[in-house]
């Protein structure tokens, strides 16, 4: 399952503060069971815009682990909000895989 989200860095916030903020927080997040990882994607032609992508065993999985997280204590919490302070989130939502096509032709559901 993919969650995908995009992110506009807010005025005279850069970039690379958000980047740095998002990774300490990915950190947190992908130490959680069912995580597989996830990209965050730079917008080509139009800066300021990125693309994140977080691939997760199921939307189960995910759930669980935000729910979990939600309850962290107040220095956890501080460092998953902290990439709030550069960037606004539209979250696109959660994707499941149900085909793809390689160089080696058709597969099933990825």
């Amino acid at each position: 399952m993919k969650f995908l989200f995009t992110i506009k860095i807010k005025d005279g916030a850069s970039e690379q503060d958000y980047i740095n903020a998002w990774e300490r927080g990915s950190a947190i997040i992908q130490s959680s069971e069912g995580a597989e990882g996830t990209v965050l994607y730079r917008k080509i032609g139009e800066p300021g815009t990125l693309l994140a992508i977080a691939t997760w065993k199921s939307k189960e999985a995910r759930d669980a682990a935000m729910e979990r997280l939600a309850e962290a204590g107040l220095k956890t919490q501080k460092i998953l909000d902290a990439h709030k302070e550069y960037g606004i989130t539209n979250i696109l939502g959660n994707y499941e895989g149900i085909t793809s096509v390689g160089p080696g032709g058709i597969s099933p559901k990825p």
